[in-house]
């Protein structure tokens, strides 16, 4: 393999924790709340109840593959080796399209939190700044990079904890079950995407294997770490918020018809006003929890653009590395200038249901891939296994599947969107990608990787 395609090993199993929790942890500070109008309180804990089981199942399993073939691909390589390239096509433009449209939607919450503090500039010149500063650290150095996301994960870890210190004193069951059902059980369905929200990206611990010490035992180790931490981050965010005064407080503001971006603030101005310290330091803290997800997965995009590229299913410059930092630099320029094409949208919510839609197909398409591996290759070197096998992926991989049908059902035009996004891609791997780098990866020679 020519140099400018390898990727530095310096991350280790700590460094992994705080990638996997800050990955996810801007999902605790804002995007679950949009769910709450469709569901209400008991609704969106029906979804994501189901939620967090599906991605518990899916970690448990998803570890499996990523020990046994330590690729920053992920599912684009899994997929390939297991199910054929066009699934393996199919995996990696899911994957894609997950990693590149969750930065704009946490990079619009980080425009909000600001503007919170600096109402007189545009939360979309604080969104733009943020994506030039985190993408260029990516450029700068994946070391570097991982360094300040476990610090930042950590300080957005402690917020939460304060938060949840001084609101649980004020929870009551009177407050979190008003209005709990407003449009019925079936509102639950229609949550889902919002539920996703607290656990998206998780998945992206795959894609830094490369860049991993010892990854066939330290990434089962962050997986389960970061899953275990963000489970109760989870609930205890979910309860503590709307058990405050009701979820209205923490969709709208006061006065507003306008979903909000920034629920923890409105539950906290609610008990002890916008002028407190403990405010203050929500809004201060807080918007690191947004800066370690929206950096965390700038961080994994690139990774998987670069995996498209360096195996000539994108523009080969893709797939190059710069030639002293050795970070995919083009990739994560390129995905810099989508995200700023889907923050011209202003859509928070349908920007998520994008992302979500790509993490779906990406969660069906890699446990089809553990079950056909398991089948075709049962000597495959797997330092770590799905426990109960096959029940567990195969839960992971049904529960994927009912959310993807509700996602779709309760979101006709973007799911139109995301298959004409499917659609031009497979245009592009028919009709531009020469065929015999379309016969899979393991046709291509080490130098053509």
């Amino acid at each position: 393999m020519s140099t400018n395609t390898e990727l530095k090993r310096e991350l280790g199993p700590v460094m992994l924790w705080g990638l996997g929790v800050g990955y996810v942890i801007s999902g605790m500070y804002f995007g679950w709340n949009l769910g709450l109008p469709e569901a209400g309180p008991y609704g969106m804990l029906l979804a994501t109840v189901m939620v967090t089981i599906m991605y518990v199942t899916f970690t448990l399993s998803y570890s499996e593959l990523a020990c046994a073939i330590p690729k920053a691909g992920g599912v684009f390589v899994y997929a390939d080796r297991a199910l054929g390239p066009k699934l393996g096509f199919l995996g990696g433009v899911a994957q894609i399209v997950e990693f590149v449209f969750a930065p704009p939607a946490i990079a619009a919450a980080i425009g909000a939190y600001l503007n919170i503090k600096f109402p007189d500039v545009d939360t979309w010149m604080f969104a733009v700044g943020a994506y030039v500063l985190f993408t260029s650290l990516n450029i700068w150095g994946v070391k570097l990079s991982a360094i300040f996301e476990l610090v930042v994960t950590v300080l957005a870890v402690i917020e939460l904890l304060i938060f949840a210190g001084v609101t649980a004193p004020h929870f009551t069951f009177e407050a979190f079950s008003k209005n709990p059902l407003p449009n019925g059980w079936g509102g639950a369905f229609a949550a889902i995407p919002f539920a996703i929200w607290f656990y998206l990206a998780i998945e992206g611990l795959a894609n830094v294997a490369e860049e991993t010490h010892n990854p066939q035992r330290n990434i089962s180790i962050g997986f389960g770490s970061a899953i275990g931490t963000l489970v109760m981050l989870a609930f205890l965010t979910f309860f503590c918020s709307v058990g405050v005064n009701g979820w209205e407080t923490v969709v709208f503001e006061p006065g507003s018809s306008e979903p909000s971006d920034s629920p923890l603030p409105l539950a906290m101005a609610h008990l002890l006003g916008r002028e407190s310290f403990l405010f203050t330091l929500l809004i201060n803290v807080g918007l690191l929890g947004l800066i370690a997800s929206f950096h965390g997965i700038i961080l994994v995009a690139g990774r998987a653009t670069f995996e498209f590229g360096r195996v000539g299913y994108a523009p080969k410059f893709l797939g190059r590395t710069h030639p002293t930092r050795k970070t995919p630099a083009a990739a994560l320029i390129l995905n810099m200038l989508v995200g700023f094409g889907a923050l011209m949208s202003g859509r928070t919510g349908d920007i998520i249901t994008m992302a979500v839609f790509g993490a779906l197909t990406l969660y069906l398409v890699s446990m089809l891939s553990l079950f056909a591996l398991r089948r075709k290759e049962p000597d495959l070197d797997r330092p770590y296994r799905a426990p109960f096998y096959p029940v567990i992926p195969g839960v992971a991989l049904v529960l994927s599947l009912v959310s993807l049908v509700a996602l779709t059902y309760h979101n006709h035009q973007i799911a139109l969107l995301y298959g004409a996004i499917l659609t031009l891609a497979f245009g592009w791997f028919f009709l531009v990608v020469p065929k015999e780098r379309r016969q899979g990866l393991h046709t291509l020679g080490d130098n053509d990787k």
